[in-house]
């Protein structure tokens, strides 16, 4: 698929099942840039290419406060709108973890991390894009993600593409609208989404740049199940032992609360992204559960486990 002596030198491919950790134990010496590595998927991938044998090196504005990421990984000081510290971070890495945060200029910072892979010759891009990302073309960080999705598949750098769908950690923030308010805010419908652990995500982002079999590929990541609004309120229901009722889908005033916590044009980006939900669908598609079990050699997590930490969690804090 790619052209060039730059990525012939591959070796044959093993494929996935009990050659996975052989094979991850020999790419580990291969150094890995990972951008958006002190946030929270970031900081969970770093520690799973860490468990790989890779050697990691962290994108950060600043120098990570002591204990955020794990001992061991090297932090190159930049950030993704300026090429100059980019290009600096990714010398002498083999490999790039593109992930950027949700900005207005998303795009921007995408493409230039990118560019610069491309013209450094890494030997491959495993890019955190979103699930359904091309269903959802109004909406503007997905469209911003579909972009830098075609512009990989335009060029020469092997490329993996990771599509996840809504994070379960999200739910962690709803603490005081469980526990205080009895209700479960967000506007899932009533069909609802197939959320994924954020350590299923993690380990199949490490899993794609530590092992073989995965150029070119585009794998979306989806939990067991469909976790609709009153679902997701029956759920907290028997968990906190008391009555989680679910709002609804009332997206103007879904879209009003999420004023009081982010820009204004945060709060559209994420109420255009839920009304999408609930108007085109974000439910796994077919053999997408078959395909992350066999590429994590594992059942994805599924919510009520990760709901029932939460919850334990809470009452010891």
């Amino acid at each position: 698929m790619w052209l060039g002596e730059a990525y012939v030198h591959r070796r044959p491919q093993k494929g996935n099942g009990t050659n996975r950790q052989a094979d991850e134990r020999e790419c580990g010496a291969m150094k890995i840039l990972v951008t958006g590595g002190t946030g929270t998927v970031g900081v969970a991938v770093v520690k799973e290419l860490l468990k790989r044998g890779a050697k990691v090196r962290v994108l950060a504005r600043k120098q990570p406060e002591e204990g955020k990421l794990p001992p061991g990984v090297e932090v190159a000081i930049g950030e993704l709108l300026d090429p100059g510290s980019v290009n600096q971070a990714m010398r002498g890495v083999d490999k790039l973890f593109l992930l950027n945060a949700v900005t207005p200029d998303e795009l921007t910072q995408g493409l230039i991390a990118y560019d610069l892979a491309k013209r450094l010759k890494l030997k491959q891009i495993v890019y955190h894009s979103v699930f359904r990302v091309d269903h959802f073309k109004d909406v503007p960080h997905f469209a911003s993600k579909l972009a830098i999705e075609n512009a990989m598949r335009e060029f020469e750098v092997p490329f993996t593409i990771i599509r996840p769908n809504y994070f379960f950690q999200n739910d962690a923030t709803l603490r005081d609208s469980l526990t205080k308010a009895g209700i479960y805010p967000m506007p899932l419908g009533q069909v609802g989404i197939s959320a994924v652990d954020i350590r299923d995500i993690a380990e199949a982002e490490a899993i794609a740049l530590t092992s073989d079999g995965h150029y070119g590929k585009t794998y979306n990541l989806n939990g067991p199940g469909a976790l609709s609004g009153p679902k997701m309120a029956s759920i907290w229901t028997g968990l906190l032992g008391k009555e989680i009722r679910y709002l609804g889908d009332g997206m103007d005033a879904f879209e009003e609360q999420m004023r009081k916590r982010a820009a204004s044009w945060s709060a559209f980006d994420i109420r255009m992204m839920f009304q999408g939900y609930l108007e085109r669908g974000f439910v796994a598609e077919a053999r997408d559960i078959e395909t992350l079990t066999d590429l994590l050699g594992h059942t994805p997590r599924r919510y009520e486990d990760f709901a029932r930490e939460t919850a334990l969690n809470w009452q010891k804090q």
